[in-house]
């Protein structure tokens, strides 16, 4: 029986943990980690180390942290476990010197049906663009980013109240058995990269600032889609009197055309609510964070909150 292939992962936060503890349970040979510099973090700025670091030291699994994926000793190091192929998955783009290091390529998992929603943050967008499904892809890397010739995918439903938050859960799950069932086509030769198609219309660029600030002259649909998709992180929001009020849950009732789109309406009765006017209706949010304070139903806020 020939030797299994000595592999090396690169990844760094928890949606990289999953994938790697299903390789290492399948008897797949983790022969190194390589993952992001310990970083001070919390109120005492204390260096913590990132979750896949935590993994393989529990798993005596070796770990290389460089600062610079291209510094020579790095370099040198890396290539002291001759690797048969590496897997990686979030975490930084690779130089060429790092990925094609080894005879049988690198595999990356992306988290959408590519080519559809390349990019950094392909989750985020397929909610926040109303998808009804998307899904996981492995693939071989190669110069351009998210482009590398397919080998396996996955569909994953998107349900109608799903949050960002949730489907990358599910995703890191379908995604753990997917890179597993890659790793193994490829130990036995069984596979047959496929040439991606030209990506058209659905791009997954990074989220900033922008992105996260509601527009209330959309369809209600769309908003309700934005807030979904950008919760719980980095959050949707509005600003009330200068403060930012994050979004994280709501609800969309259609109504007639509101002339003040964006209006704030409050209730505190019997049954409280925070609305919006939206074009074709209302948002009633239902889970928020007023700056300043802690994330909370949005009863909880009216209680104390004078605007």
């Amino acid at each position: 029986m020939s030797n299994p292939l000595r592999v090396i992962f690169l990844g760094t936060p928890d949606f990289a943990v999953t994938p790697l503890k299903a390789l290492v349970d399948a008897g797949v040979n983790i022969v190194a980690v390589v993952t992001a510099p310990d970083k001070p973090a919390g109120r005492g700025m204390q260096l913590q180390q990132p979750p896949v670091k935590k993994f393989a030291v529990e798993h005596q699994i070796p770990v290389l942290q460089p600062t610079k994926l291209k510094a020579p000793d790095f370099i040198d190091e890396l290539n002291s476990y001759q690797a048969d192929l590496q897997v990686v998955i979030a975490f930084r783009m690779l130089p060429e010197v790092v990925w094609n290091m080894p005879r049988l390529g690198t595999i990356n998992l992306h988290a959408s049906l590519l080519p559809d929603y390349r990019g950094a943050a392909p989750i985020n967008w397929a909610i926040i663009n109303g998808e009804t499904e998307t899904g996981v892809s492995t693939f071989l890397l190669k110069h351009e980013i998210d482009t590398g010739d397919l080998i396996h995918q996955q569909k994953v439903v998107i349900t109608p109240e799903m949050t960002a938050g949730e489907l990358h859960d599910v995703l890191m799950h379908v995604g753990a058995e997917l890179i597993v069932k890659t790793v193994k086509a490829v130990e036995r030769g069984n596979y047959t990269p496929t040439p991606q198609k030209e990506a058209k219309d659905k791009f997954a660029p990074k989220i900033f600032t922008t992105h996260c600030l509601i527009d209330w002259s959309q369809k209600g649909a769309q908003v309700k889609n934005q807030i979904r998709g950008l919760s719980p992180y980095p959050g949707a929001f509005t600003k009330i009197n200068e403060q930012i009020l994050k979004i994280y849950h709501c609800t969309f009732e259609p109504a007639t055309h509101q002339e003040f789109l964006g209006n704030m309406q409050t209730e505190t009765g019997k049954n409280p609510y925070i609305r919006f006017a939206v074009v074709d209706g209302w948002i009633y949010v239902t889970d928020v964070q007023l700056q300043g304070k802690k994330r909370m139903k949005a009863e909880d806020l009216l209680r104390g909150w004078r605007n």
